[in-house]
């Protein structure tokens, strides 16, 4: 998502753009509409509801502006709050993640491979634009793998953006339909005191491993370098810090509306032309996850909907949001999402070297 070692763009520009015209619009639109959608009781208000009406502002033309800084600072917090899920419990299944891995890694090739042979023949997409688009989430590393190959990077992201609405917006309502939850978290308001030290440790634990990891290029290093942090921490109970409700609802308004900012130059006419083919693309990744899903539930005693989440071709973040939501091991999610970004990296251009010999 952050490049050139810019994980925490923390400089003059970034920070002006906080106090910018266009996120204030942003801020504007967005907190009426997580209210209306808490009140009408959609699943994930403060996330769906940004989402969508920054989405629908930013399609019609009018300029929105998500700050950089803004979001990996709200990246970083709602790390933080997945970290609180790791205990020392976590490490006895990890032996067991090297097949749900190997699962995960079948699933990229068969979802590059058949998906874009679809986009190629249906919607008059080249090969390369094809493959780009197919791949299963990494939108952000994939443009510029796409730039260096001379793709379309207008139908890669157009493609991609609709595939995350359509996920995003559609998957909280099934979970919700069909996993039986009593309380829709979040839910880890802490009763007894905390230390602010702790969470200064955790905070500064987790930039200096975001920054590391991003200097080394680790994919998502946002979130991967504060998970560990906080794992760490906490396991070695050093310091633990849950983050209050309220804090993560700003969160998930951020994290939303950021997803619609994505749109900025795109048209109504530019998202409809791809609708169709990227709706297609999206259930035959749904569906391919479904089977990933079922086959990893051979090796592995894990809830279906945390196995389907962690299989489902998303934003590594929303989806960790909604693991988040219902209480679906956003750890393990959040895992297996990471290693789908290792793995998307290293299949694409293995792909794209059998293509040019």
């Amino acid at each position: 998502m952050m490049q050139n070692n810019q994980a925490i763009p923390f400089n003059k520009a970034n920070f002006k753009e906080i106090f910018s015209k266009k996120f204030a619009l942003v801020i504007f639109i967005s907190l009426p509409a997580a209210y209306i959608a808490d009140y009408f009781k959609i699943p994930l208000a403060w996330f769906l509801g940004p989402m969508l009406i920054t989405s629908l502002v930013t399609l019609s033309g009018i300029e929105t502006k998500m700050p950089k800084l803004a979001l990996s600072s709200t990246l970083v917090i709602l790390g933080l709050y997945i970290g609180n899920y790791i205990d020392k419990s976590l490490f006895q299944q990890i032996h067991q993640w090297f097949w749900t891995s190997l699962v995960m890694l079948i699933y990229i090739i068969a979802s590059v491979l058949l998906v874009s042979k679809y986009l190629e023949k249906f919607s008059g997409y080249d090969k390369k634009t094809s493959i780009f688009s197919a791949a299963p989430g990494a939108l952000g590393p994939l443009m510029i793998l796409a730039e260096g190959e001379k793709s379309d990077l207008s139908r890669v992201a157009t493609s991609h953006l609709i595939r995350l609405i359509i996920i995003i917006t559609i998957f909280p309502f099934i979970v919700n339909s069909f996993y039986n939850v009593e309380t829709n978290i979040i839910n880890l308001n802490p009763d007894l005191p905390q230390s602010k030290i702790d969470l200064i440790y955790l905070i500064l634990l987790s930039v200096v491993l975001i920054i590391i990891f991003d200097k080394f290029k680790v994919p998502a290093a946002l979130l991967s370098g504060t998970l560990v942090a906080s794992g760490f921490l906490q396991i070695s109970e050093l310091a633990s810090y849950k983050i209050s409700d309220d804090i993560v609802n700003v969160c998930l308004l951020i994290l939303g509306s950021s997803v619609g900012c994505r749109f900025a130059n795109k048209s109504f006419k530019e998202i409809s032309n791809n609708a169709l083919h990227s709706f297609v693309a999206t259930i035959m990744l749904v569906v391919l996850g479904l089977a990933a899903a079922l086959i990893a539930g051979l090796f592995i005693d894990k809830n279906f909907f945390t196995l389907l989440l962690s299989y489902c071709p998303g934003g590594i973040y929303e989806v960790a949001v909604i693991a988040i939501f219902f209480d679906l091991d956003p750890e393990f999610v959040s895992f297996h999402h990471i290693i789908r970004l290792l793995l998307i990296l290293f299949i694409v251009p293995v792909i794209l070297r059998f293509l040019h010999k």
